[in-house]
């Protein structure tokens, strides 16, 4: 059974017996057909919908549709989700931004992000020379960069902080 939570709003349990669907208990058989690996046809209690598939997200869980052309958020909680949420435990806040450390001895040529900063995975926060050559050190994940605990033009050992994240 998964839990889905429509644009921050509506939430109903979803199950999947067979050709049959429960929502909220209530069985439906919806009639789908794929047009393409990212739309489908749909007829559910005689009414026709067309979704298209924008966007999945699986390490969030969530998932963008346009339902006849209307755009749709679905977060969705499987049983395992639900499972720890009644225990009280929350795996994303549980997942701390670990401090940016340098990965090998080197000399700080310049620093790209400042504290306070909104980061994403991918987005370069400085660069380290080393061995003459430059290398961009990336942000691993979402994070806000709390303290920046070197300066530029300055050396650094292997494992030394240069940046907080929180």
């Amino acid at each position: 059974m998964s839990q889905i939570n429509i644009n921050g709003g509506a939430s109903f349990s979803v199950e999947k017996n067979g050709d049959t669907v429960l929502i909220n208990g209530t069985s439906v058989q919806p009639d789908i057909r794929w047009m393409s690996p990212t739309e489908a046809s749909i007829l559910l209690d005689n009414k026709s919908y067309t979704a298209e598939v924008e966007k999945v997200d699986r390490d969030n869980k969530e998932l963008v549709v346009r339902i006849n052309g209307n755009r749709v958020v679905m977060n969705i909680r499987e049983d395992i989700d639900l499972l720890l949420e009644k225990m009280g435990i929350n795996m994303a806040a549980g997942m701390k931004a670990a401090p940016l450390k340098a990965p090998m001895p080197g000399l700080i040529l310049k620093i790209l992000v400042s504290p306070g900063q909104q980061v994403q995975k991918g987005d370069g926060l400085l660069i380290l020379e080393a061995m003459k050559m430059e290398n961009i050190l990336k942000a691993t994940g979402p994070a806000t960069v709390k303290a920046i605990k070197v300066e530029e033009r300055t050396a650094v050992e292997k494992g030394s902080v240069l940046i907080e994240m929180e």
